[in-house]
C-alpha cells in the first residue's frame, strides 16, 4: 500500500481486488539470446535459478534442449536441482512446434521424474508466413503433432504464438483452437518484436480470452514481451488488467535485441499495484547475479536497483528526504522523493554531495558518518562541492574534513 500521505491516481476507476498472477522468468531461455550476453556456466544458472525461486517466481524457462546436446546437459542438471532440493519454482522449456524439439524434453522429465511443460513455438502472423513460406495450413498441422504429441507423453503444454501482436484474427484462432483441441493447457500471447502498446496488448488478451470461452476449455493465458517501443512493462500490466494470468520477464531485461520484459520490474510492479504480496529483498541480489553471470553491466539509473535509484545529490530533494528522516519515519523518508520505497528491496535512501546540493545533504553526509556537522566544516565542504563538476567521493569529503582538524568521527571519539 502506498503511504497515507500519497492519493494514488493508479487506482482511481480499478474495480474489485487485483486478480492472482503468476510469473514465468525467461532469464535462462530467452535472456540468453542476447547476442551481447555471454552464456553463464551451469554453476551461475543453478544460483540463478535458486534466486528465482527465493522470489517466488512460479515457473522458469531453463532451456530449449533442441539446441544441442550442452543445452540438454544444462536442462538436465537444473532440472535435477529443482526435484533434489525440493525447490518450488516450476521448470518448463522451450521448443519449436516440431517433434524433434518435444521428444528432448520429454526424455530429460522421465529421467529426472519431474514434470516440466513444454512452451511450444510457432510463427503466426502474416508477415512471418510469408517470409518462411509457410501456409496456415502447415502451421495448423505442426501445431495438432507437437501439441497432440507432449500431451500424450504427459507434459502440460503452453502453445506460443510468436508474433502474436502483429497476427491478423482468423490466423491466430485457426491456431489457438487447434491447439486448444489437442490439449495444450495454457496461450500465449507473444509480443515478439515489442509492437504493442498497452491499448493493443489488452485488444488482443481480450480476443483470446473470447476463443477460450467459446472453446469452452480451462487454459490458461500468458503474456510474453519485449522492451522494442520501451513499452514493455505498461504492456504486461495492461495485458494482466484484460485478463492474463501469467506474465513472462527476464532479470534486467535481458533479450534478443534490445530485450524482454524486466521482470525485476514487473516484481516491483505488481507489489506496488497490489497484485503481489512478495519479499523483494532477493531483488538486487538477483540482478547482480544475472549481470555477473552474463556479463551485463546494470546502469546507474536503473530503476531499483542501479547505483543512482535510491542517490540524491540535489539540495531540494535531498532537503526533503532528511527532514522525513529526522521525523523518524522511514516510509515517509522513503516516499518523499521516491515512487518505489527503497526498504521494499532491503535497500536505504543515499544523500550525496554535489556542485547541485544544498548544505542540508553536507549535514547529513556527516551526521550519517558520525562527524560533527559544525558550520565551518559544512561551509568547507560546501565551497568544494561548489566546485566540483559530479559527485564528491567518500575520500574526498574525508580530506576536507582532516584538513578542517576533525580526524575521526564523534562516535570514535566518544567511545574513547
Amino acid at each position: 500500500m502506498p503511504h497515507p500521505l500519497i492519493y494514488d491516481w493508479n487506482r482511481v476507476g480499478r474495480e474489485g481486488t487485483p486478480q492472482a498472477v503468476m510469473l514465468d522468468d525467461e532469464t535462462l531461455r530467452d535472456g540468453l539470446q542476447s547476442p551481447s550476453v555471454q552464456t553463464p556456466t551451469i554453476e551461475q544458472k543453478i544460483e540463478i535459478l535458486h534466486l528465482i525461486d527465493r522470489l517466488g517466481i512460479d515457473t522458469a524457462d531453463i532451456g530449449l534442449p533442441g539446441a544441442g546436446d550442452q543445452v540438454v546437459r544444462d536442462v538436465e542438471r537444473l532440472a535435477r536441482e529443482i526435484a533434489d532440493q525440493r525447490l518450488k519454482v516450476a521448470a518448463n522449456c522451450a521448443a519449436r512446434t516440431v517433434l524433434a524439439d518435444v521428444r528432448p524434453i520429454v526424455e530429460i522429465s522421465q529421467r529426472v521424474g519431474l514434470p516440466i511443460e513444454c512452451c511450444t513455438f510457432i510463427g503466426s502472423s502474416p508477415i512471418r508466413q510469408y517470409a518462411e513460406d509457410w501456409t496456415l495450413d502447415l502451421l495448423q498441422r505442426r501445431t495438432e503433432e507437437a501439441v497432440g504429441f507432449a500431451v500424450r507423453e504427459g507434459l502440460p503444454v503452453m502453445y506460443v504464438t510468436e508474433d502474436t501482436t502483429r497476427a491478423d484474427p482468423e490466423s491466430l484462432r485457426r491456431l489457438f483452437l487447434a491447439a486448444i483441441r489437442a490439449g495444450a493447457s495454457r496461450l500465449c500471447i507473444a509480443d515478439t518484436v515489442g509492437w504493442a502498446t498497452p491499448n493493443g496488448a489488452r485488444a488482443v488478451v481480450k480476443f483470446v480470452a473470447d476463443l477460450v470461452r467459446e472453446s469452452g476449455a480451462e487454459v490458461g493465458i500468458d503474456w510474453h514481451g519485449h522492451r522494442d517501443r520501451d513499452l514493455a512493462v505498461g504492456n504486461s500490466l495492461a495485458a494482466l488488467e484484460a485478463g492474463a494470468t501469467r506474465l513472462h520477464g527476464a532479470a534486467l531485461g535481458v533479450g534478443e535485441r534490445v530485450g524482454n520484459a524486466p521482470m525485476d520490474m514487473l516484481l516491483v510492479n505488481l507489489v506496488l499495484e497490489g497484485y503481489l504480496d512478495r519479499d523483494l529483498t532477493p531483488l538486487p541480489a538477483y540482478c547482480e547475479a544475472v549481470s555477473r553471470a552474463c556479463g551485463v553491466p546494470i546502469p546507474a539509473n536503473y530503476p531499483v536497483v542501479g547505483s543512482d535509484a535510491f542517490r540524491t545529490a540535489t539540495g531540494v530533494h535531498a532537503a526533503a528526504v532528511v527532514k522525513a528522516f529526522r521525523k523518524g519515519d522511514r516510509a515517509l523518508m522513503d516516499a518523499v522523493y521516491s515512487a518505489v520505497p527503497a526498504s521494499l528491496v532491503g535497500l536505504q535512501q543515499r544523500v550525496d554531495i554535489g556542485p547541485m546540493s544544498g548544505k542540508w545533504n553536507v549535514i547529513f553526509w556527516l551526521e550519517q558518518h558520525g562527524f560533527a556537522a559544525d558550520d565551518e566544516l559544512v561551509d568547507r565542504i560546501f565551497a568544494k562541492a561548489k566546485t566540483a563538476t559530479r559527485t564528491l567521493t567518500p575520500e574526498e569529503v574525508q580530506a576536507v574534513i582532516r584538513d578542517a582538524g576533525q580526524r575521526t568521527p564523534v562516535a570514535e571519539k566518544t567511545d574513547r
